[in-house]
């Protein structure tokens, strides 16, 4: 049976880690389901990974629903059966402009694609009540704190809630995600005993990234894992030199082709004689 979002807290109720991955397309999705993944996020970091943007922010809806159903092809391929969780993150400024058109862009996440839940960042009060809306009318929540990418121009990526202010702040608004019906929170780059203390506190799970191994699950780039990436934040260090590896596999096939023969020049065909006059 394939997973589903309460699947997760009980997962949580019953002591047992949580791990999830992104995807981007149907070969990402095949190779995360395949290694055993809980939960597949077409995460927006698909703009920096994927489409070359310095950041998050270009992305757009209809990129995102591009992604999603690709990687739900890559899922169905391999876990048709039994496939993780498919969430799919809003990109920037698809819920930032009131609940009508939140609830419009997580509705065409959930009719067009397999996800079957969607992720935003922040808990201000306009995004609260946009979360309190996706809920109500079916749609399931994943939240996110700490560092947030659409937030790039105001917080930067550097590590958040570093003073016990912000860290209370930052502990007010995990909770009211929770109580606007959240089912679980991702946490990044925050520190260690915080995210650790969020676990402890919260009935839905606390998934980190860069924040500790105090958490109720992992999340991470698969990218950055495999190391495909130019560059990898600090939290998330390359798992093996994969891009690296890629380049020097490929290059050795385009030299064991040998010398490339020089081209042929190209042949003219003769101009008709000029009439006689």
């Amino acid at each position: 049976m394939p997973l589903r979002p309460a699947d997760l807290t009980r997962r949580k109720q019953a002591g047992l880690p949580i791990t999830m991955l992104t995807a981007w397309d149907a070969l990402s999705a095949a190779v995360v389901a395949g290694a055993g993944v809980d939960a597949v996020l077409v995460g927006d970091s698909l703009a920096m990974v994927v489409l070359g943007h310095a950041t998050t922010l270009p992305v757009t809806l209809e990129e995102m629903l591009h992604h999603c159903r690709a990687a739900g092809r890559g899922l169905a391929a391999v876990a048709a059966h039994d496939p993780p969780l498919l969430i799919c993150d809003l990109p920037f400024l698809s819920y930032q402009c009131g609940a009508d058109a939140a609830v419009a862009a997580a509705g065409r996440v959930l009719k067009e694609t397999p996800a079957v839940a969607v992720k935003l960042e922040g808990a201000e009060p306009e995004t609260l009540a946009v979360i309190d809306r996706m809920v109500r009318s079916g749609i399931p929540v994943m939240g996110h704190l700490g560092l947030t990418p659409q937030s790039v121009h105001q917080l930067g990526y550097r590590r958040q809630a570093s003073d016990p202010v912000s860290q209370e702040r930052l502990r007010r608004r995990a909770l009211a995600l929770q109580e606007a019906g959240c089912f679980a929170l991702v946490i990044e780059h925050v520190p260690e005993e915080l995210a650790s203390g969020l676990s402890a506190s919260l009935v839905i799970p606390v998934i980190g990234i860069g924040a500790g191994d105090g958490c109720d699950g992992q999340v991470r780039v698969t990218a950055d894992l495999l190391g495909l990436t130019s560059r990898q934040p600090p939290f998330s260090p390359p798992l093996m030199q994969g891009r690296a590896l890629a380049v020097e596999v490929l290059g050795r096939w385009v030299r064991e082709q040998g010398p490339a023969a020089a081209p042929r020049p190209a042949t003219r065909p003769a101009s008709p004689a000029a009439p006689h006059c």
